[in-house]
């Protein structure tokens, strides 16, 4: 029942409190520590069901943020690649060098 202490340790242990606090007092003590027992599981009980809730919650959330990472995820898939979003470069200036003619559809003018 109690793990190792077997009913002869309980009497004893029963009589000794007995000796100790006297017939008047032991009612009331067992009382009180019967509401103490009663609070201290309630309390743990509302500790566990916080924690658990707790838990619940981030699994929760982790699930939604899975979801938005697949949605992005899909949406990079789906969209074209990057060089081809990019527009055409403009071709490089060339300058033309002294002696050279230029070109009369080339962007630089003779000084």
């Amino acid at each position: 029942m109690f793990g190792s202490i077997g009913m002869p340790e309980l009497i004893l242990i029963f009589i000794v409190a007995l000796l100790v606090f006297g017939p008047k007092k032991l009612p009331e003590l067992g009382r009180s520590l019967g509401k103490g027992l009663a609070e201290f599981k309630k309390a743990s009980d509302d500790l566990k069901k916080t924690i658990e809730d707790e838990i619940e919650q981030g699994k929760q959330e982790a699930a939604e943020v899975k979801k938005h990472v697949a949605e992005v995820r899909s949406t990079l898939t789906a969209a074209p690649p990057l060089e081809a979003a990019r527009p055409a470069s403009p071709a490089p200036e060339v300058r033309a060098s002294e002696g050279s003619v230029p070109r009369s559809d080339s962007p630089i003018r003779p000084a």
